[in-house]
């Protein structure tokens, strides 16, 4: 598996993987799966140490491209319950021995039984890097945000949604309400908490900013998606 380095602008192509170095991490975003899902690892530079989001699909890929870029992986996280996102966790989870964790709310589809529960507002630590966890409640009844906090170095906050914001919007949802409390806690949590410079990396497609989507919510309240 060849990442490429240098070139990283947010979009991958399917089974493709590239590289974005910051100061005192990397993350490497790879596009898996008939869904475009999103794979991303984020290794601090100081250890060498990994934290795995969402192991999607394409085992064998995954397995290769942990394997040869991030020997030690310290944590797997899924980000929601939903099929498309955890279709190579047993494989990978298997192969590494890697512990595995998710919001307690949608851990009973997966595959594997977690090492970890996740809540809002824990912490997460891989090396030197510290992630915050963010519950979003709409599109899933677990889903989970992580928030790579930032330093004096790199400052801005690298943000992972999985599938709760995307470039134009939040995630799908279904119940009478869902949309609301998803927008809800997109704004209260992440909107009202971090600054425009902030990065948003999703489950599918595209990177974003939070400066890039904020001129757009109320656009998004009053179409209701």
């Amino acid at each position: 598996m060849t990442v490429v380095d240098d070139t990283y602008a947010g979009h991958v192509e399917p089974q493709t993987a590239a590289r974005r170095t910051l100061p005192g991490a990397t993350i490497i975003k790879m596009s898996v799966g008939p869904m475009d899902n999103n794979v991303y690892l984020v290794t601090c530079s100081a250890t060498g140490e990994t934290l795995l989001i969402d192991a999607a699909n394409n085992p064998e890929l995954l397995v290769e491209l942990v394997g040869e870029y991030a020997p030690k992986l310290a944590l797997i996280v899924t980000s929601h319950q939903h099929f498309d996102h955890w279709q190579a966790l047993e494989a990978v989870a298997g192969a590494t021995g890697a512990p595995t964790a998710v919001h307690q709310l949608d851990a009973d589809p997966l595959p594997v039984k977690p090492d970890r529960f996740l809540a809002n507002a824990d912490t997460i630590s891989v090396g030197e890097l510290t992630f915050d966890v963010i519950h979003l409640r709409g599109h899933t009844p677990g889903s989970v945000a992580l928030a790579l906090r930032p330093t004096a170095e790199r400052t801005a906050t690298q943000l992972f949604t999985g599938d709760c914001l995307f470039p134009g919007g939040v995630g799908k949802t279904w119940e009478p309400g869902a949309f609301e409390e998803l927008l809800g806690d997109v704004s209260t949590r992440l909107f009202d908490v971090y600054d425009d410079a902030t990065a948003v990396y999703p489950g599918h497609g595209d990177d974003t900013t939070l400066g890039a989507e904020r001129p757009h919510l109320q656009e998004w309240r009053e179409r209701g998606w």
